[in-house]
Order: structure tokens, then C-alpha cells, then sequence
């Protein structure tokens, strides 16, 4: 049993971004058709990890979101995602 409530927040923030690779590989396999919603069920309770670790000073707000959009920078410079 994990005491430790930083400790504790950084686990489930990774199993549930385990999750959410399964529901992509789900995606992947079956289509997105049968699979979208639980793709969007996991993402959404990902992001709502990320929000705790936000909320609870754990992670940068300001550090998260400059991260996010050095990001969006990036994949508009090397990805097609953009265009």
C-alpha cells in the first residue's frame, strides 16, 4: 500500500496512461469505430490525473503548458498533423 500521496498520484497517473496505450492499441486492431468511446473514457481520466498533479503543486502549470505548446511547435515543424 503506497502511503506517500505524491508517490501515490504518480502511480495512478501511470497506469492510466498504460491505459490509455491500450485503448490506442485497441483502436488500432479493432477500428475506431467500436473502440473511440474508450479511448475517450481513458484520455479523459488521464487528464484528470494530470489536473491533481497540477492542482497539488506536484507539476508546474506554467512548465506544463510552455512543455505543450514547445510541443504543438515541434510536431508543426516534423509531422503532417498541422497540415
Amino acid at each position: 500500500m503506497i502511503v506517500d500521496p505524491v508517490k501515490e498520484a504518480l502511480v495512478i497517473t501511470q497506469e492510466e496512461c498504460a491505459e490509455v496505450i491500450q485503448a490506442i492499441s485497441k483502436v488500432f486492431r479493432f477500428g475506431e469505430q467500436s473502440n473511440k468511446e474508450h479511448l475517450e473514457e481513458e484520455v479523459g481520466q488521464t487528464l484528470a490525473l494530470f489536473d491533481i498533479l497540477i492542482e497539488r503543486c506536484i507539476l508546474s502549470d506554467m512548465r506544463v503548458n510552455a512543455a505543450r505548446l514547445a510541443k504543438k511547435e515541434k510536431l508543426k515543424q516534423w509531422s503532417n498533423l498541422f497540415k
